[in-house]
């Protein structure tokens, strides 16, 4: 009975560290440099001032749905998505409005929009928005009824 009290808390430590690995890289993209799903839309529809909307996730979430007008990037996570991030923005004024977005999964644990955020930021881009995504795309966005295009 011992072994599985030490086990358990063991166990329960394991998962308190890793949540507050997450957390804290999560944390570190300020409250300021997000939208909400909802703001997005507003602007989106509004056919004022568009950003330049980058989908930084899986090629096959972007072609089942994605933000009209969004172009596909490649996924933050790996150096060929983050490459592709890096032309396709080379030669923008670096004040230029962008944002990010995945939707592949909860905020906590998606992989690729804190590495994207963090390479324009080191290539000196001040305007820099992240879609605050908190479950995934299709219930923080699809589901809300907000415009969603397919395929390419």
């Amino acid at each position: 009975m011992r072994t599985a009290k030490r086990f358990a808390l063991l166990f329960l430590s394991a998962v308190c560290l890793i949540t507050t690995s997450a957390f804290a890289q999560w944390s570190s993209i300020a409250p300021g440099r997000l939208i909400s799903p909802e703001d997005l839309a507003k602007m989106v529809q509004s056919g004022k001032e568009k950003p330049l909307m980058l989908q930084v996730g899986s090629r096959m979430l972007f072609l089942q749905a994605h933000i009209p007008g969004s172009e596909y990037v490649g996924p933050g996570a790996n150096e060929a998505g983050l490459q592709q991030l890096r032309k396709r923005v080379e030669g923008l004024p670096r004040n230029k409005f962008i944002v990010l977005y995945c939707g592949c999964c909860p905020w906590n644990h998606c992989p690729n929009v804190k590495p994207a955020d963090d390479a324009l930021h080191a290539m000196g881009f001040t305007n820099v928005k992240v879609l605050y995504i908190a479950d995934n795309f299709g219930t923080n966005w699809v589901d809300k009824g907000y415009p969603t295009a397919k395929g390419e």
